[in-house]
């Protein structure tokens, strides 16, 4: 509510006033000033605090007698998440859900690689504070890496980030409808990744596709964009780097408003190894349009970090003997 200097004049009148009256009224009676001094004091001293407080607000209101102009909400970040059952999910699940309770403005859609969403991730997102999205989508068998398969033999997640894209642009529309033109930016986080808050807030700006480094991907410490003159010139990565994008999945973000814009925009299953990034970005921007972030690229502050995967030997001898962990207890 915006006030003007008369009414903080006014309320000033009305404090002074109440004051008056009350010394009148003491007049004459006695009193035991320990027992009474400090209250009146304290009431003074609030009272003295609220109107400074009425000032400062009619000073901020009214800058040369011109109203002031509210500023718009910062764009909503938009988290894609795929996941699938194992033992860590409910762990990397938790970790990631509470460092985007820090996060304002955030949107996590959480997609499963399931034939249907599961209960462990639905509750788990029910009670996490979060404004938050469930979708599912399976994997096709042959997609599917095997037992024994290195991770990097077939893309993990593609359909799954598809269909976060797909969702975002059901429900947020498309430009020129009655729901679009909403203001946000989209990020592929995955669940063993670790990120630092810093991050959100500089993807927050991104106007077409904002870039940054990964620490510990690669086989590097990072793999980063080289920025000269504010501009991306090369990329500082150790595999391949005549790539189109050579950029880690945790390495940039996109527009919400791009991503509607371009409505067969999305990731490829079928594109060659380390190619998948590139096969999203190259019908959305040029190298050259791309814009880098965290100090021109020169701060790392999201890390490829990987759980272990846990080793059940005890648990396996304990099962054969019918003396296993409850399974009713969710992990």
């Amino acid at each position: 509510m915006r006030l003007k200097l008369k009414t903080v004049f006014v309320l000033y009148f009305l404090v002074s006033l109440l004051g008056l009256i009350y010394a009148l009224m003491q007049l004459g009676q006695r009193c035991d000033c320990t027992e009474h001094d400090a209250p009146k004091e304290r009431t003074i001293s609030r009272l003295r605090g609220e109107l400074r407080r009425l000032r400062e607000r009619a000073k901020k209101s009214e800058v040369a007698g011109q109203p002031q102009i509210e500023s718009s909400p910062p764009p909503t970040i938009f988290v894609i998440t795929p996941t699938y059952a194992r033992l860590v999910q409910k762990a990397e699940l938790t970790r990631l859900s509470q460092t985007f309770l820090h996060v304002p403005r955030l949107h996590w859609i959480v997609v499963e690689d399931s034939q249907t969403k599961t209960p462990l991730v639905g509750q788990l997102l029910a009670q996490s504070g979060l404004s938050y999205t469930h979708l599912h989508v399976a994997t096709a068998r042959e997609r599917k890496l095997q037992e024994g398969d290195p991770s990097w033999l077939k893309p993990r997640g593609v359909e799954q980030r598809n269909e976060g894209l797909r969702w975002l642009r059901e429900d947020r529309g498309a430009p020129g409808d009655r729901r679009g033109g909403q203001s946000g930016v989209v990020y592929f986080a995955d669940d063993d990744n670790t990120y630092s808050l810093r991050l959100f807030e500089e993807m927050r700006s991104t106007r077409r596709v904002s870039v940054w480094p990964v620490g510990l991907v690669g086989g590097m410490k990072y793999e980063k964009p080289v920025v000269e003159g504010g501009k991306v010139v090369r990329f500082h990565v150790g595999w391949r780097p005549g790539r189109p994008f050579p950029l880690d999945m945790a390495g940039f973000a996109v527009s919400l408003e791009l991503l509607l814009a371009n409505p067969d925009s999305r990731f490829d299953g079928d594109a060659p190894t380390g190619f998948l990034e590139s096969s999203l970005l190259q019908g959305l921007v040029t190298a050259d349009q791309l814009e880098p972030k965290a100090d021109n690229c020169s701060k790392v502050l999201v890390w490829h970090t990987r759980t272990e995967k846990p080793k059940m030997k005890r648990e396996d001898a304990l099962q054969a003997q019918g003396l296993g962990s409850d399974p009713a207890v969710e992990v």
